[in-house]
């Protein structure tokens, strides 16, 4: 696509947001199993001190998917405050499910000050290309005051049909891109529109250096909740062009990162937050379908998060 993106006006800041560490926090919980806001929020607080600027509550990494509606706008209202005080600042709230469900969310972040909203990528087990389109389309005319992000995971989605989704939804103007083929990736964005959309590594450091050479800006990231000056180097890197500086961070967390994928990724959150807990930052409970690392594994995560002398 040739010319000035179509949301380039209107959502410009939001933009430049996403060109960036989209930062995912966890979600820490207390003894009792509740949320634990103060925790949270100091984590926010580290994370923004650090210079890190776009946060994405309810993510997967803040395990969504296991946390109650209730707890959900919990998450968004605390980040919201703790964002609201810094300038610059910019918040990407994570909604999902049914489509009624995702629209209240939407709104709730909306009318709480959010410049954006990431869809989740659709948990149906029967998904059409086209019901894709109309599920995003739905959210995104409910809230066209503020930008709509989908994440995408669907490999089989053709261009074509974000492109659809972007003609309808001015506020569509972004994309978290998490089908682990960089070459994929590179065709999927030029068919959808490159300069269109803003386009996001959403698997994170170890995907972004080959994805950011086929035109991604930004990228997503749990790693960051432990050493967000490692991820603040890696986007530095990759901004300036300097291939071999991005390899060597990416050297540099490779372990910890395979640990967090091994097993079709069953430790994502987990390994995080065993980091956390071995720094003093949060306490190490997740919540079913994940779990708790083994006492054998525990020491290796401390390790690696001791070594990069956070």
């Amino acid at each position: 696509m040739t010319g000035t993106p179509i949301a380039s006006y209107a959502f410009q800041a939001q933009r430049t947001a996403l060109a960036d560490v989209v930062a995912i926090p966890v979600t820490p919980f207390a003894e009792d199993g509740s949320v634990d806001e103060a925790a949270y929020k100091a984590l926010l607080r580290r994370l923004l001190d650090a210079g890190v600027r776009t946060l994405t509550p309810n993510g997967n990494t803040g395990e969504f998917y296991a946390l109650t509606p209730r707890e959900r706008r919990l998450v968004t209202e605390l980040t919201l405050t703790e964002a609201g005080e810094r300038p610059g600042a910019s918040v990407l709230v994570g909604v999902g499910h049914d489509v009624p469900t995702a629209v209240e969310a939407a709104r709730h972040a909306r009318d709480l000050g959010a410049d954006m909203v990431m869809v989740h990528q659709p948990v149906h087990p029967y998904v059409s290309d086209g019901g894709w389109v109309d599920y995003h389309r739905a959210i995104a005319r409910a809230v066209p005051e503020i930008g709509v992000v989908p994440y995408l995971k669907n490999a089989a989605l053709p261009g074509a049909r974000l492109a659809e989704l972007g003609a309808d939804c001015p506020n569509v103007i972004g994309v978290k891109y998490a089908v682990p083929d960089a070459a994929r990736f590179a065709a999927f964005a030029r068919d959808a529109g490159l300069d269109r959309f803003v386009w996001v590594a959403g698997l994170a450091e170890p995907y972004a250096p080959s994805y950011f050479s086929a035109g991604a800006s930004g990228f997503t990231s749990g790693l960051v909740n432990v050493a967000p000056g490692i991820s603040l180097s890696m986007i530095e890197a990759l901004r300036s062009g300097d291939y071999p500086k991005a390899m060597k961070v990416w050297e540099q967390i490779r372990r910890f990162e395979e640990l967090r994928g091994a097993d079709a990724s069953a430790n994502n959150v987990t390994v995080v937050k065993e980091a956390l807990a071995s720094l003093g930052l949060c306490r190490r409970e997740v919540r079913p379908p994940s779990q708790e690392l083994p006492e054998a594994e525990r020491a290796e995560v401390a390790a690696i998060a001791a070594g990069w002398s956070i």
